[in-house]
């Protein structure tokens, strides 16, 4: 008799798999995104909202909010921890879609953008709750 037996790591696939077949169609992360995407990120108060000219591109704000609330709900609050969830954790891979910013561009999101998640809280409104 014999154990069940996992695929080789050294495997090479003809076809690679899709991202989107380990996330279920309840998950939670389904609806962050969906929930971000249909913000007014200009109107809340969120920075950067509109890329310059030059310059490097910049991450898209409604990316970093995701990650933030993503992190809020699953009780990872550091950035340097966010940073690691999103090259090891699956459901972040696939809302960040396998983007991976670093420390500080998390934290400097959250601290140019404290004012907006401020404002939701006082007026009631649970963006970053």
């Amino acid at each position: 008799m014999s154990y069940i037996e996992g695929e080789s790591r050294e495997q090479r696939i003809l076809f690679p798999e899709i991202l989107d077949d380990y996330i279920s169609e309840d998950n939670l992360v389904r609806f962050i995104d969906a929930f971000v995407d249909g913000l007014e990120m200009e109107e809340l108060g969120f920075g950067r909202t509109a890329p310059k000219e030059t310059g490097r591109p910049p991450y898209d704000p409604r990316d970093l909010l995701k990650l933030y609330i993503y992190g809020y709900l699953n009780r990872v609050r550091t950035g340097r921890r966010l940073e690691r969830e999103c090259q090891r954790n699956v459901e972040l891979m696939w809302l960040m879609r396998k983007l991976r910013p670093d420390f500080k561009t998390i934290t400097d999101f959250r601290k140019d953008n404290r004012k907006a998640t401020e404002e939701d809280r006082r007026e009631g409104r649970t963006l970053s709750r």
